[in-house]
């Protein structure tokens, strides 16, 4: 009789956790509504294609196996990206281990990582960030086995982890530079010579070629979308946090001496033999800096980190109270991130003055209903020719989401993949604008009638309520609609 294989308790201890997490997100993540990037990402799981203007293609594709499997349910959707982050979670403390750690040091790795407002975040919306965080931690933690084992072999799931990243995210190129570099710099360059690095590449090439060929069928139009972002950000200073952003954003501040730790052992001898870790670290960092990137693109980088600094120190004795302590720090920043905090609460005001996501979340239904109720004020011949346009793809996808119920057609707009899709045929000659400035849309009507506003039942002032609260009907357009539709194409 073959005798069972034990069970690994240390395993089994970070499966626990990373379960509990995965619970408290379900309990929570249904308490205000879909996030406007949320909608988006929604609108474009119901138009499978290989890619998509704001980003590649395998977010909507998960998306819609949300869908499929939970329907529009807000805690379901959102499934997917707890467990992304759950399972981050748990192999951030298994590099731990492979990084000399023992039981304590797992738990602390494990811990640090998931009480980082990026990780956070990613597990409570759904969104890109969610899986491009945890392809990236899944490939420190191929490459750790890499080294381990001296089994070439291990490039391949590399290249697969990277070919995942590439139909995430286009971040994942700043990844690729430190990994390359970090080969060439360590002992890591004798596998130039061997074929599974060449296959891992190819495997990564492979797997991304299907989004590349969809940029090239459409003009690169994503590099228009991001030099526009870009653009965009520096110049309303959200590139300018930068370097505070790895302290408080892709971090947690409690977790910075154990980080810190863990990229100074990296590059001493005690690390020599991970180095490349340190160097996936820093490079990207330094590129994401001169290119003046976002602060949180960089989340990612940082669990490998928190496990080499866990299993390095000298954690048998205060471990436990360097796991308390972490929790505490969790008691402060997990009501800030996640959708807990009451809307009329005495603490909504500090939580929405520090996250102005959750104010996002807002309203979304009762939008549907007003642009509803203004399109049964229209005569049933004019309807019958009418359309609705959107200015904001957040708006646009609620009205794609909640509109059917009310009899509403889809939406028509010019933002991001919405006018890869045209304006419809037949194009409308009446339109409910929702989402624009009035100057803008008597450029395309002869008649502009203001009909509604845009609010919600919350008082909560967002986006919507704010910008572009005006809701009109516009008639006698100055011409065909299909031709204005190059000049009405607009990225966000």
């Amino acid at each position: 009789m073959t005798q069972s294989k034990p069970v690994d308790r240390d395993v089994l201890l970070l499966v626990c956790l990373a379960t509990l997490k995965l619970l408290f997100h379900l309990c929570t993540n249904g308490q205000y509504g879909f996030h406007r990037d949320e909608l988006a990402t929604l609108d474009d799981a119901r138009h499978l294609a290989w890619g998509y203007v704001a980003y590649p293609p395998l977010t909507p594709f998960l998306g819609r196996i949300a869908l499929e499997l939970f329907g529009a349910s807000l805690t379901g959707f959102r499934f997917l990206a707890a467990l992304a982050q759950s399972v981050a979670m748990v192999v951030t403390g298994l590099m731990a281990r492979r990084l000399g750690g023992g039981r304590v040091a797992m738990v602390v790795a494990a811990i640090a990582a998931m009480l980082a407002p990026i990780s956070l975040s990613a597990s409570s919306l759904f969104q890109y960030v969610s899986f491009d965080f945890l392809w990236f931690v899944l490939l420190a933690y191929f490459v750790i086995r890499l080294i381990d084992s001296n089994d070439p072999r291990w490039w391949v799931a590399i290249g697969a982890a990277l070919g995942l990243g590439a139909l995430t995210k286009y971040a994942v190129a700043f990844y690729v530079a430190g990994l390359v570099v970090g080969v060439f710099v360590t002992p890591l360059r004798a596998h130039l010579r061997s074929k599974w690095l060449w296959i891992g590449a190819a495997l990564s090439i492979a797997i991304a070629l299907p989004n590349l060929m969809w940029e090239l069928r459409h003009d690169f139009i994503t590099l228009d979308f991001l030099k526009f972002i870009h653009a965009r950000d520096v110049r309303i200073g959200r590139t300018g946090s930068f370097w505070i952003d790895q302290f408080k954003v892709s971090t947690n501040l409690f977790a910075l001496p154990l980080w810190v730790f863990g990229l100074y052992v990296l590059f001493t001898a005690r690390g020599r033999r991970y180095r490349i870790l340190g160097w996936m670290a820093v490079v990207p960092v330094i590129l994401f800096a001169l290119a003046k990137g976002r602060g949180y693109y960089t989340g990612p980088l940082y669990p490998m980190l928190l496990a080499a600094g866990a299993a390095h120190l000298q954690l048998r004795r205060i471990g436990w109270a360097v796991i308390a302590l972490l929790l505490l720090a969790g008691t402060i920043v997990v009501p800030i991130v996640l959708p807990l905090v009451p809307i009329h609460s005495r603490y909504w005001d500090f939580v929405n003055d520090r996250n102005g996501d959750l104010r996002e979340e807002i309203g979304w239904p009762e939008l549907a209903r007003e642009v509803a109720r203004i399109w049964t004020t229209l005569d049933p011949a004019e309807r019958a020719e009418a359309g609705i346009y959107c200015g904001n793809y957040g708006e646009a996808g609620a009205i794609n989401l909640y509109g059917p119920a009310y009899g509403l057609p889809p939406v028509i707009s010019g933002i991001n993949s919405y006018w890869l899709r045209g304006p419809g045929t037949p194009s409308p000659k009446t339109l409910v604008v929702v989402g624009s400035k009035r100057e803008d849309v008597e450029k395309a009507c002869a008649m502009v009638e203001l009909v509604g506003h845009i609010t919600n039942s919350a008082g909560v002032l967002n986006e919507e309520t704010e910008r572009h609260p005006d809701i009109f009907i516009c008639r006698k357009l100055r011409q065909p609609i299909e031709k204005m539709w190059p000049k009405l194409r607009s990225f966000g």
